[in-house]
């Protein structure tokens, strides 16, 4: 008698474990997320992102005075609808001890009960009630404050410690300075520079409620550039609160870079524009060094941090000693497109070893000798001996501590192995300096 059962290949197999979902439509794991972010102390923001994930849901949350305090949204279009007036979203009032703190607005995409909203509306009230948030009235006072610490203006004593009453910020029970710089990698809506501070500020006080943030109107700042306040005696809710500032930014403005520089606590009012000197060296390093989203702290600086001194008193011989050295090299590579300074800073992080050099910049080693040549060329330093070395590394320093960027880009090298054609769009304010050659067509004859 044949066999009346299935082939093994067709049995029902059994299903894989699913995490067990709790009455209102969420699963114990997504809750987990939420717990741990309040245990943990990640700060109102990231409770917030981590409610939206277990309910895939949009939020906004504003304070007692209407300020928005923290959004999850899945885009800036899909925010400005959750905080429209016309936002179908459902409006919830924080309240602690029944007194409003707050306001949540939520959009949710699967079906949640009223009572589990409740729930979270009430882990979020007590977040928004730990911010400690300062009134309207001290933004203004908080800009003051923080202006004039980046902004070249003579430091006033008397003055910051008067802004410093008026914002109830007690400078000697310690604060650390941090700037954080943002860069749009495509065109931006109109209010950007101040979405940028507020999701910097944001961040901060999720970390660290009484902080202070201000745009910083530094001629020389590319991007746009924040400055923060953040009170703490020691180093590590500091540095979480960078880490927060980062990742709100990141989160809030996707499609850009970042960098973040943090400086030293400090205790005295007088050592102000030296923890944003620190704050601002340290941003500078961190966007130097090429990788994006990275908060440095002035501790972190190395051998940066002996030039902080010169940067503060003498800024012009800093910046001679940059003319003398790598600035030619920046100025070719601007107006033809270039890379001489990314791949004489990647040779000297690699120890002067060209083949690590050109694995790193997945290139020939030819084309490594090759652009080594054209450095030596430009500056008159050549990187085979050491006092060559010696100056051009600290050119380079130079160059990341006055915030000095340069533009490269993928054009043809003149004896390269891996010459590509350019790209067309040579940029460079400073293609006289490059003994007036035409642009668009590196010296030599060959074409891009």
């Amino acid at each position: 008698m044949p066999s009346t059962s299935r082939p093994r290949s067709a049995e029902a197999r059994p299903a894989e474990p699913q995490p067990p979902e709790l009455p209102g439509g969420i699963e114990s794991e997504a809750l987990d997320a939420i717990t741990e972010a309040v245990e943990e102390g990640a700060g109102l923001p990231e409770v917030v992102r981590a409610v939206a994930r277990a309910l895939d849901a949009s939020l906004a949350v504003s304070d007692a005075r209407g300020v928005t305090v923290a959004v999850a949204a899945r885009s800036p279009a899909d925010e400005r609808s959750l905080l429209g007036e016309d936002s179908e979203a459902n409006v919830i009032p924080l309240r602690i001890d029944g007194t409003a703190v707050g306001t949540l607005r939520i959009r949710v995409r699967k079906s949640t009960s009223e009572s589990l909203k409740r729930l979270i509306a009430a882990v979020i009230a007590a977040e928004v009630q730990r911010l400690r948030l300062p009134d309207r009235a001290a933004e203004a006072a908080a800009a003051a404050f923080l202006g004039g610490l980046l902004g070249g203006e003579p430091f006033d004593l008397e003055r910051s410690r008067q802004h410093g009453r008026e914002l109830a910020l007690d400078v000697e029970a310690g604060v650390s300075l941090i700037v954080a710089r943002a860069h749009p990698q495509s065109p931006t809506e109109d209010g950007w520079r101040e979405r940028v501070r507020l999701l910097a500020e944001r961040g901060a006080r999720s970390a660290a409620g009484h902080s202070i943030a201000s745009l910083s109107e530094r001629p020389e700042a590319v991007g746009v550039e924040v400055l923060l306040l953040v009170p703490g005696a020691e180093e590590a809710p500091a540095a979480r609160a960078a880490e927060a500032v980062l990742r709100e930014l990141e989160s809030g403005l996707p499609g850009c870079s970042f960098a973040l520089g943090r400086s030293r606590v400090t205790r005295d009012h007088g050592e102000l524009p030296r923890a944003a000197s620190e704050a601002l060296l340290a941003a500078n390093v961190a966007e130097g060094g090429g990788e994006d989203g990275v908060a440095l702290a002035f501790e972190q600086t190395g051998a940066y941090r002996l030039l902080l001194s010169a940067m503060s008193e003498n800024p012009a011989e800093l910046r001679r000693f940059y003319e003398e050295t790598v600035e030619p090299v920046a100025a070719y590579d601007e107006q033809y497109e270039t890379e001489l300074v990314r791949t004489l800073s990647t040779f000297l992080e690699a120890d002067g070893n060209v083949a690590g050099t050109a694995q790193r910049l997945f290139t020939h080693r030819h084309t490594i000798y090759y652009r080594l040549e054209r450095v030596r060329e430009l500056s008159g330093l050549d990187v085979s001996s050491s006092d060559g070395r010696e100056k051009l590394s600290l050119g380079l320093k130079a160059m990341r501590v006055l915030g000095i960027s340069t533009a490269s880009g993928p054009a043809a090298e003149v004896g390269g192995m891996s010459a590509r054609p350019s790209g067309g769009g040579l940029g460079g304010v400073r293609s006289a300096e490059v003994s007036g050659r035409p642009r668009g067509r590196p010296p030599g004859g060959a074409q891009p």
